[in-house]
């Protein structure tokens, strides 16, 4: 067991002190532990589930002939370094992704059209090898279950300096004050930020939290935010998004909490 204070190792900056299994193993974790990655993209309640996290033991990064083999517990900017050291193509997206490879490639994270899953070979979960063919991913979303372990990307030449400065550049207009990156999913056809900020939400503060006056759909701490004034914005910020467009928007965030459930609405 790892003790963990998520007011300072989530990227929110919110949350209690708490013990948090290690996983050194491929092994199935039990359905009611919650696996916390880099808790880039958590909002952990003060009474969360029983957590878990991988060890260092997948916290590497190889080549053979099937390509790159990355440990799920490796982040972001490490495996994008190592493209860059080794001039590998397909990892540009990384740029000022944050989180571990296991949930980026569990959430199928991105940006705009781009996501993680164009570089994706296979997955290694609990319950063996998967190919890309045998799962569904989608925008911001995989089938994948169970815990990844590991993923096997393609192997291919020449890293995109220009692609790395657009992803550099597109991302220019998030804030660099704590948050959990994006609060909602981009609906269909539109932009969750353009619906909140028409809405009357860029900038709305409750307390210490705030969605961003750079970017509307950014929640962000501004020093000593809760967890109920967290929910309290977001609970606020679907609401008046649904009263003027008639759109519901989707959690991007993932709420950690052993009583109120990931689906707020």
């Amino acid at each position: 067991m790892k003790e963990i204070d998520f007011s300072k190792f989530s990227s929110i900056k919110i949350g209690p002190k708490v013990k948090v299994a290690e996983i050194d193993e491929i092994c199935e974790i039990p359905k009611e532990f919650f696996l916390i990655g880099g808790a880039n993209n958590l909002l952990v309640a003060p009474n969360p589930p029983p957590l878990a996290l991988l060890s260092k033991r997948f916290d590497y990064i190889f080549e053979d002939e099937k390509g790159v083999h990355a440990g799920a517990a490796v982040k972001s900017g490490k495996l994008l370094s190592y493209a860059k050291k080794h001039d590998l193509k397909g990892f540009e997206l990384l740029q000022k992704l944050p989180g571990t490879i296991g949930g980026i490639v569990k959430m199928n994270a991105g940006l705009k059209e781009f996501c993680i899953s164009d570089n994706i070979i296979s997955v290694l979960t609990n319950n063996g090898w998967k190919r890309k063919e045998e799962i569904d991913f989608g925008y911001r979303t995989s089938s994948i279950k169970g815990v990844i372990f590991e993923t096997l990307f393609a192997k291919k030449e020449g890293f995109d300096t220009a692609l790395f400065e657009i992803f550099k550049n597109l991302r220019s207009n998030q804030p660099n004050i704590p948050s959990a990156g994006s609060c909602f999913k981009n609906p269909s056809g539109d932009f969750a930020g353009r619906l909140l900020e028409q809405a009357g939400l860029k900038g709305m503060r409750i307390g210490n939290m705030a969605f961003s006056d750079i970017h509307a759909n950014f929640l962000v701490n501004l020093g000593g935010g809760t967890y109920e004034e967290a929910i309290t914005l977001i609970t606020a910020a679907h609401k008046a998004v649904f009263e003027k467009f008639g759109i519901k928007l989707e959690l991007e965030i993932k709420i950690v909490s052993k009583t109120r459930s990931a689906d707020l609405f």
